[in-house]
C-alpha cells in the first residue's frame, strides 16, 4: 500500500536542474543576503565569536542553513517556471 503511494508520488515530482555555476551563484547570493540579515537580529553575538564577522558561530551556521533553504527554493521555483 505504502509503496504504491510512494511510486505514485515519485511519478509526479518535477525535474530538478543539474548542479551548474548558475545554481551555485544563486545559493551563494541567497546565503550572503541571509547572513547580512542575520546581523539585524536582536542578539547575533551570543556564543563563540567568529573572527572578522559581526556574528557568532551559531548565528553563522543558522544563516548559512537558512540561506541554502531559500536558495534551493529559488532554484526550484525558477526551474518550475522555465527560467533556469
Amino acid at each position: 500500500m505504502i509503496s504504491s503511494i510512494l511510486l505514485a508520488a515519485a511519478t509526479t515530482v518535477p525535474a530538478t536542474p543539474a548542479w551548474n555555476p548558475t545554481v551555485a551563484i544563486i545559493i551563494s547570493i541567497s546565503s550572503i543576503v541571509v547572513l547580512l540579515l542575520a546581523t539585524r537580529i536582536e542578539k547575533p553575538n551570543v556564543g563563540p565569536k567568529l573572527p572578522g564577522l559581526p556574528v557568532s558561530i551559531p548565528t553563522f551556521i543558522a544563516a548559512m542553513a537558512f540561506g541554502h533553504i531559500i536558495g534551493t527554493g529559488i532554484v526550484l521555483g525558477l526551474t518550475n517556471i522555465g527560467r533556469l
